[in-house]
């Protein structure tokens, strides 16, 4: 018996579920391959083998889930969660598939090779949740491969419930390289399919082969922020992409977050210079310091997708040329970049920031909370955070605060420069701000730093 997929069986292109995407593939008598996955269970396979049609569609499917094992097939030397592994696996794996199988089916078949090593929720909920899963693939027969590799994050609360999330992403992944990647943003869209961003998130994408020759790697990951596909990604200083886990884990970070609208040297200072004030207790019980700058997404043009991530490139691009690398946040609050950082680092998180942004601080209603204000400060102190504030010209404090509508802050002045502890909010929002002070969270930088 013949199965067809036609307009009775099959949902519209726009709107293929996980269930049609697996069996139209394997009713696709051109594209066959095998899989690799350790970690969340044969998930991606497993859709595969019970759709129906599979043998259309897997050559093998094999787990090596003793580190032995995985040491004999894939070699020694490397993390097993990580992107150095699911290379060797992609490698290997697409090696032996050709070996068997290009001499007798190479010319009319679109060979791939799906592999995968993840760090599902143990029994105790104690590890961190991600994985490295990655694609190699023909397609057309005989052609040039093509490789894509993502780096998640699993959301989900159970280990049950983030080997559905693996298996669907894992369909959706083959099923958009052969059948959408005209844009990112298309091929994004498609591997999202049946899952939101709070089951799963993408931070690190790379990519190879002359399908992608349109895509543009820095637009593209700025993209999985824009897009709505993942809470934060990182532009490091040396241009090398990776996921922040591998970037903040286990440092004492230093953020200076910004529009910056003109960059200059000066901002590149307030990091130095927060950096140089970390103690040696603090950088001798994490892996040492780091500085960022922040950029939110919403400091771009929020009408076009295309546009924001072309000006966020172009801003990232300035401010590493100041010697720091940059990460991109969906969310525009302290606390949420804070929260985020908290992911992967115990250490104490540093912002290095302007007296103009400490008044925005106070001055946001915060009204996505139910506890407006208070709540919002709160989140954000006892988050082990310190505030590192540089004083301001009086003149130019005066020009930040007319243009944006602030009203009612007093100040006073030493030598036209304002500093954090010369600084008071309106009415009895002021204790709150100088308990604050006297606690450490707000640290006044002297005058004469960072110039």
């Amino acid at each position: 018996m013949f199965l067809f997929l036609d307009e009775c069986t099959m949902p519209p292109l726009s709107h293929v579920d996980t269930h049609h995407k697996a069996l139209g593939l394997n009713l696709d008598t051109t594209i066959f391959g095998s899989f690799a996955e350790i970690g969340a269970g044969q998930e991606v396979a497993r859709w595969f083998l019970r759709v129906g049609g599979a043998s259309g569609t897997v050559a093998k499917t094999i787990s090596a889930y003793d580190k032995e094992v995985s040491d004999h097939l894939y070699g020694v030397g490397t993390r097993y969660v990580s992107k150095q592994r699911l290379q060797a696996m992609l490698d290997i794996e697409w090696k032996q598939l050709l070996a068997q199988l290009h001499s007798t089916r190479g010319a009319d078949t679109k060979f791939f090779s799906f592999v995968d090593t993840v760090s599902a929720r143990n029994f105790a909920g104690t590890n961190d949740c991600h994985g490295w899963v990655g694609l190699r693939f023909l397609m057309e027969p005989g052609g040039p491969p093509h490789d894509i590799i993502l780096h998640v994050n699993l959301r989900d609360p159970s280990n049950t419930q983030q080997q559905e999330a693996v298996g669907i992403l894992g369909v959706n992944l083959i099923h958009a390289a052969y059948h959408a990647v005209a844009s990112a943003e298309q091929f994004l869209n498609s591997v999202f399919e049946g899952l939101q961003l709070e089951r799963l998130e993408i931070d690190c994408l790379d990519f190879k082969g002359p399908a992608f020759a349109s895509w543009d790697y820095e637009e593209t990951h700025a993209l999985l922020v824009v897009g709505g596909y993942a809470d934060a990604v990182v532009f490091p200083v040396d241009k090398i992409l990776l996921p922040p886990n591998e970037l903040l884990y286990k440092r004492s970070m230093v953020m200076e977050p910004g529009r910056f609208d003109i960059v200059s040297q000066l901002h590149a200072n307030l990091i130095r210079d927060t950096l140089a004030q970390l103690s040696k207790d603090e950088l001798a019980t994490s892996k040492g310091g780091i500085g960022l700058f922040c950029l939110s997404i919403s400091v771009a043009n929020p009408d076009e997708k295309q546009v924001k991530t072309k000006q966020i490139v172009d801003c990232v691009e300035r401010l590493r040329a100041q010697g720091y690398g940059v990460m991109l946040f969906r969310a525009e609050q302290l606390y949420s970049m804070t929260a985020y950082a908290n992911r992967y680092t115990k250490s104490r998180i540093h912002f290095a920031i302007s007296l103009s942004v400490l008044m925005r601080v106070f001055e946001d209603r915060y009204k996505d909370l139910p506890g407006t204000l208070l709540e919002g400060i709160a989140r954000l102190f006892t988050q082990n955070v310190m505030l590192a504030v540089f004083p301001m010209a009086a003149e130019e404090l005066r020009a930040r605060v007319q243009t944006s509508g602030i009203t009612g802050w007093k100040w006073a002045e030493t030598d036209g420069v304002i500093t954090a502890d010369n600084l008071h909010p309106p009415g009895a929002l002021d204790s709150l701000y100088q308990y604050l002070l006297k606690s450490g969270f707000i640290a006044p930088v002297k005058p004469g730093i960072s110039k």
